[in-house]
């Protein structure tokens, strides 16, 4: 059996991490370089950086950033936002990125998906899916999370799958910053449907909701922000108890 990852994420907005509720009501979380550095030495198994703002403001992800991190760790790191087309995939990957997240772009041309998976391999493309229950259907959200779309969350999972996704990071917005658990019900639907793995975010609060989610779930990962950031859970802890659970996890 796989070991479990335990995946802290960094929200930048203006090259600081940032972290909010439900997606909004942001607040400084520190230096993103700094950060990565000490989850790094704290044990974590990636990381996954976020620019929450690129694909609303038009910009392209800090390369910048990329090239700091991959300075300081030596643990696998993804980086997202604003990633249109194989050229920033590049970029990133050069300046020492080990996979891409794309989300809204994705959506808009899923195309965009085959076309990155047949240039670096599938390995490379992970799938962020930002999703809301509306009604009795979960729903894909784009642009950090700002504007529903007409898409079924499971259906687009599924489609990305097809096309070449590697893993996919399915944040529930209606848990994202509660502390109160992951949305298990969703994460297990969604890991009984694919073949490759499925990172859980949003809601993560106390320790017994990572036992959950892996025990509930299966999921191959679970993502937090906020509890790690600011020093709630701490990523050797959070192991110990994990594997006191018996779920098996890298030490």
């Amino acid at each position: 059996m796989l070991a479990k990852r335990i995946i802290p994420c960094l929200d930048v907005k203006d090259g600081r991490t940032v972290k909010g509720v439900n997606f909004v009501d942001l607040r400084d979380a520190g230096d993103p370089v700094e950060l990565a550095w000490n989850y790094s030495n704290q044990g974590a198994d990636e990381l996954v950086f976020l620019d929450i703002t690129a694909t609303v403001e038009r910009r392209k992800t800090m390369v910048e950033l990329v090239k700091a991190v991959a300075r300081q760790i030596n643990i696998p790191f993804t980086i997202g936002g604003g990633i249109n087309e194989i050229a920033d995939a590049d970029a990133l990957l050069n300046a020492g990125a080990d996979k891409i997240s794309i989300n809204s772009a994705a959506v808009r041309n899923p195309k965009l998906i085959d076309e990155l998976a047949a240039a670096f391999g599938v390995q490379f493309v992970v799938i962020a899916v930002d999703t809301r229950s509306i009604g009795d259907k979960n729903v894909v959200h784009l642009n950090g999370g700002r504007l529903p779309t007409e898409r079924q969350t499971l259906e687009w999972i599924l489609e990305a799958e097809s096309r070449g996704a590697g893993e996919i990071l399915l944040t529930s917005m209606d848990h994202d910053g509660t502390k109160g658990g992951f949305d298990n019900g969703l994460l297990k639907t969604v890991n009984d449907a694919v073949h490759i793995p499925v990172i859980a975010s949003g809601g993560a609060g106390k320790v017994e909701h990572f036992v959950d989610v892996f025990e509930k779930t299966n999921v191959d990962a679970a993502l937090a922000a906020s509890v790690f950031h600011y020093g709630e859970i701490l990523i050797p802890d959070l192991k110990r108890a994990l594997q006191s659970n018996k779920i098996e996890v890298r030490i």
